[in-house]
């Protein structure tokens, strides 16, 4: 008797413990993909990352509502977006270049002190009560140029912390805290000026940068695997990056296809007419938020859900896939007479948006060279930038011409037949694979 309850026990248990392994490895398959937090040195780039989201959005809210606080004129913050943006452009290029020649990790440490040290000039002119839109404009124009030295430094390191194979992975990560720090950052923001005013979230984003520079002097070093690298970063090697992108089909078809998705397809200029009219009896402020809102939300769900895409190995596909499917829900979107339909096909594009930026990030860092991963980074920071703004011009036009709901509908149907009509027409997409 006692041998028989010996032999049966492990026996019983065996299938429960292989039952709970089944359900732990379902739940990896479908849930965010973590293997590069695995990695120290990635995790610390991830971590300067998600600090950065959240801290950066403190201080895009602060500045606007300072503006307006001053001047009383939507106008003056939209030239004060206008400034910002060209310095972004010029040094986001430039940045490229620089990134190409120089140890990363130290232009890195350099660029986030820089963002730092402006943070807390815009806490000092805010706390002595300046109130000059001159110099909110010239340390905004500051900070935007750092960013733009910085953001291709950073993308570009990524292939060089985690493998090819985990870059899909990795891109989710980061691409996730970025979308959350968009929905996190303005809400905190709201919540935190009437309690501790204006000032203190220029203070909260400069302290918050801290943990920046300290988590990225922890990087190893990055210098270029060329050795000593190139001692120049001009125009000449600017001009050299256009031309990388024009000889290589893959990486063209990348920008191609992000542009394609945002320029046609981004309806954001729209929703302030849509939620006066189409949603007005919704209540015009709450459908404006959630058409705003939608978009991010859907974004950092497909970023939490990662699982069930990061490991595809067909890339040229995915992008494909995901810029067909973010077309057809706008256009979705734009045929929807209910809000709350309206807000589904918006979060289901920002769920193609996130997977888009996925295989976009990953095809530009395993398809090109080390020493043109920092150009590239340059020019993908400029259109992720332009694109949008572009998109608001084309869409605002449209809207006026033919109706906020038909320029929505036939801007997503223009992204999907342009977007099939580029992967016919370009099989190098289509072939391309890890």
């Amino acid at each position: 008797m006692d041998t028989s309850d010996s032999t049966t026990e492990p026996g019983a248990q065996g299938p429960t413990e292989d039952s709970a392994q089944r359900r732990r490895r379902g739940r990896r398959r479908w849930a965010m993909d973590t293997r590069p937090l695995r990695r120290p040195a990635y995790r610390r780039l991830w971590t300067s990352t998600t600090v950065t989201a959240v801290g950066s959005q403190l201080t895009a809210v602060a500045v606007p509502q300072q503006i307006y606080g001053i001047t009383g004129s939507s106008a003056w913050v939209g030239t004060a977006s206008l400034a910002g943006l060209v310095p972004l452009v010029v040094f986001a290029l430039w940045g490229g270049a620089v990134a190409d020649a120089v140890d990363r990790r130290k232009l890195l440490l350099i660029t986030n002190t820089g963002i730092a040290v402006t943070s807390l000039l815009f806490w000092l002119q805010a706390v002595t009560g300046l109130e000059s839109v001159a110099a909110l404009m010239l340390l905004l124009a500051l900070q935007q140029a750092f960013w733009g030295l910085n953001a291709p430094a950073r993308s570009a390191s990524i292939a060089r912390l985690v493998p090819e194979e985990e870059l899909p992975a990795a891109n989710a990560l980061g691409s996730t805290v970025m979308q959350t720090g968009q929905v996190v950052g303005p809400l905190l923001a709201g919540v935190l000026i009437p309690v501790v005013g204006l000032p203190e979230l220029y203070l909260l984003d400069a302290l918050a940068l801290c943990v920046t520079v300290w988590a990225v002097h922890r990087l190893p070093p990055l210098p270029p695997l060329s050795g000593a690298g190139r001692r120049r970063a001009g125009l000449r090697e600017v001009v050299a990056g256009f031309r990388y992108i024009a000889g290589h089909t893959v990486v063209l078809l990348s920008f191609l296809a992000d542009i394609v998705a945002m320029v046609l397809g981004m309806p954001r200029a729209l929703f302030p007419e849509l939620a006066a009219q189409t949603y007005a009896p919704y209540g015009e402020g709450l459908a404006l938020g959630l058409l705003y809102a939608a978009i991010p939300i859907g974004a950092v769900l497909g970023g939490l859900f990662s699982g069930t895409f990061s490991r595809a190995r067909g890339h040229g596909w995915m992008v494909i896939g995901a810029v067909v499917v973010w077309g057809a829900a706008i256009a979705g979107c734009g045929l929807s007479g209910s809000l709350w339909l309206a807000v589904a096909f918006l979060a289901v594009a920002g769920v193609a948006d996130m997977v888009s930026m996925v295989f976009r990030g990953a095809i530009l860092l395993s398809a090109a060279t080390d020493e043109m991963r920092g150009r590239m980074q340059g020019v993908f920071t400029v259109v992720v930038a332009g694109g949008p703004r572009l998109a608001d011009v084309l869409h605002g036009t449209a809207g006026s011409a033919f109706g906020p709901r038909a320029a929505v509908t036939g801007g997503g149907l223009l992204v999907v037949a342009v977007m099939l009509a580029l992967a016919f027409a370009a099989p190098a997409l289509r072939r391309y694979r890890v």
